[in-house]
């Protein structure tokens, strides 16, 4: 029996190819799993049980004779809802579209399935992909956190990050726009990667129904792995990411290798508060503990944001271009303060390209806070104590503006056990310095931790 909770997906492809596990073995276990925890979290929204144990005995055949169809062959995985994937709902928890049954793969999906994986299922998201700290929808019902089932997983990829850290899967992929991966990283305690913008295909990611797919050109988003683990990051980015259809005849894309390889080597830029989104006392505790134990690693540590970033103007800025995204999904709204808001996107990536020069990565917090009671209130009616639930947007707006590759990476719990994390800003395109830099990490924070279910 492999522990599910614990084990990561490479550590479970080497016990495939070691055989001491076989693919239906660890699906067969995987649905037990489900049976027994998914009803205390609701992290699983769809299963899809025959066709995964086939592929299972499909898979364990091939290796069997030699062959393996890639780095995840027999590792079963799971997908956010909203992810195409022949054969489940694909509804973005709207009942309208609650019978919208896909017939095709989305192009992660097609290279996770090429890569070897056996997709088990779908995961809960929340209404329209609309919120970034809750998953809930009328079609699935409400996700809770594995840590505490009176608070949330984040939204509104809480099923993918409820799942991993409840040990449904062995690999998730989630999607970004507003922190989206990140939140529920942070308040699941699970590894997330928000990967370089325009990096992972967006083709099968679409809307349900008429309103059809969402343009690459719909610079916010971007779609990443979650996991146990940051070298699964780096696995799986390396299986889902460069580019499709046309483009992928004119050029190939290639994981740029880490900056460094020891903690001791790492120039690491700090900010662990700002006046504009204040962090909690039991979130700041263990990020300085954590920036204490980097410094006595031998690691550079240099505060302050960025020279020419002004951290409330790009927090206006992106919601802004949210405002704009959401506008042009829907075929709404006008160019207004566009202009402007790009001004400030274009500026703090420059901005930021010319500090990565002298820094490899920027520390930060995820969120103001850890994971957040349950709230059934509309979201613009919802408060986090005194204060407004739409700052938790502040911190991950600062890497989304500039669409730079960020890891989310647990460093420890509050004092009332709830994950505690931190946000790894990466260099454009280089997203292996930030995986490499969040497992590294580990050596100071120990590594994951399941929750106690």
């Amino acid at each position: 029996m492999i522990e599910l909770s614990t084990t990561s997906a490479g550590q479970v492809s080497d016990l495939l190819a070691a055989g001491a596990v076989s693919s239906v073995e660890l699906v067969q276990q995987v649905l037990a799993r489900m049976e027994q925890v998914n009803p205390l979290v609701n992290a699983v929204a769809n299963t899809r049980a025959e066709q995964a144990l086939r592929e299972a005995a499909a898979s364990d055949e091939m290796r069997a004779r030699g062959r393996t169809a890639g780095p995840l062959h027999g590792v079963p995985v799971t997908v956010k809802e909203c992810f195409h994937a022949a054969g489940l709902p694909s509804s973005w928890g709207n009942p309208a579209f609650a019978n919208a049954v896909v017939d095709a793969d989305s192009a992660v999906v097609a290279r996770l399935r090429a890569a070897g994986a056996i997709l088990v299922g779908n995961t809960n998201l929340a209404f329209m992909l609309g919120d970034f700290g809750q998953c809930a929808n009328e079609v699935y019902g409400v996700t809770a956190n594995p840590w505490d089932r009176t608070r949330s997983p984040g939204g509104s990829s809480g099923g993918s990050a409820a799942a991993v850290a409840a040990g449904l899967s062995f690999l998730e992929y989630g999607s970004d726009v507003a922190g989206s991966i990140r939140i529920p990283a942070a308040f699941c305690g699970v590894y997330g990667l928000r990967p370089t913008v325009g990096t992972t295909p967006l083709s099968g990611f679409g809307l349900p129904g008429p309103t059809g797919p969402i343009s690459e050109l719909s610079y916010p988003i971007s779609v990443g792995p979650m996991a146990r683990s940051a070298s699964d990051l780096r696995l799986a980015l390396r299986v889902t990411a460069g580019p499709e259809g046309s483009a992928a005849h004119a050029y190939r894309w290639s994981l740029a290798p880490s900056r460094r390889e020891r903690l001791a080597d790492f120039r690491v830029g700090v900010v662990l508060d700002d006046p504009g989104c204040p962090v909690n006392d039991d979130l700041a505790e263990p990020l300085s503990v954590l920036v204490e134990r980097l410094g006595t690693a031998g690691a550079t540590i240099v505060h302050g944001w960025p020279p020419g970033i002004d951290p409330a103007a790009v927090y206006r800025a992106f919601g802004g271009h949210l405002e704009a995204f959401l506008a042009f999904q829907t075929g709404t709204g006008s160019l207004g303060d566009l202009v402007q808001h790009e001004q400030v996107r274009m500026a703090a990536r420059a901005a930021w390209d010319r500090h990565f020069a002298d820094i490899d990565v920027l520390v930060c917090p995820v969120n103001f806070t850890a994971a957040i009671p349950l709230d059934d209130l509309p979201m613009e009616e919802r408060t986090i104590g005194s204060r407004s639930y739409f700052e938790q947007t502040f911190w991950i707006s600062q890497p989304s503006l500039a669409g730079l590759p960020t890891v989310v990476a647990p460093v420890g719990h509050t004092a009332a056990g709830l994950p505690a994390a931190v946000q790894i800003i990466g260099p454009m395109h280089e997203d292996d310095t930030a995986i490499t830099f969040a497992e590294l990490l580990a050596e100071l924070t120990g590594a994951y931790q399941p929750p106690p279910l």
